[in-house]
């Protein structure tokens, strides 16, 4: 009796190294499939922006969207929703420019549910100086939109802009 469970035992051992070695290719080719996913949403989303498009943040981000910005300046923090790091965060810059900001070149990267893309943008301030500005965003995924971001930029330059130019509201 114990010969037969040792060799029942060693039967379903080998049965689920078998099963397990015939899913990890699926499994791997399913997180690559995600990446892809991922990381063509992005890019998709960011050459609309940078072609004159004007939803960007509802076209790539969740309504629940945890976004922070990293940095020790008066913008850094972190803001809940989509709604409230719209209302905080991007009109009262935005409110400044006279031209938008637009992506001028960006590199981007997937791994797992993380989206990561480089990128410069330029705009133009109310009172006609340029803004330029290199960012990060770090971007965590789920059904093809960011639920979690963070974001790197030279804060000093955004904070410049929000300083120098009267809100016109």
């Amino acid at each position: 009796m114990r010969i037969a469970t040792l060799r029942n035992t060693r039967a379903a051992g080998l049965c689920g190294a078998l099963l397990f070695g015939a899913l990890v290719p699926g499994l791997a080719q399913a997180d690559a499939n995600i990446e892809a996913r991922n990381k063509q949403a992005v890019s998709q989303a960011f050459e609309r922006w940078a072609a004159g498009g004007t939803t960007f943040f509802s076209d790539i981000l969740t309504p629940d969207v945890v976004w922070t910005i990293k940095g020790s300046g008066p913008s850094a923090g972190v803001y809940r929703g989509v709604d409230a790091f719209v209302a905080k965060a991007v009109q009262p810059f935005a409110a400044r420019l006279s031209t938008p900001v637009r992506p001028v070149s960006k590199q981007v990267w997937a791994n797992g549910d993380h989206v990561i893309i480089q990128w410069d943008g330029a705009g133009m301030a109310r009172d006609g100086q340029p803004y330029r500005n290199s960012y990060a965003w770090i971007f965590r995924m789920r059904d093809g939109k960011a639920y979690e971001v963070s974001a790197y930029l030279d804060l000093p330059a955004y904070d410049d802009v929000l300083q120098r130019i009267p809100d016109p509201a």
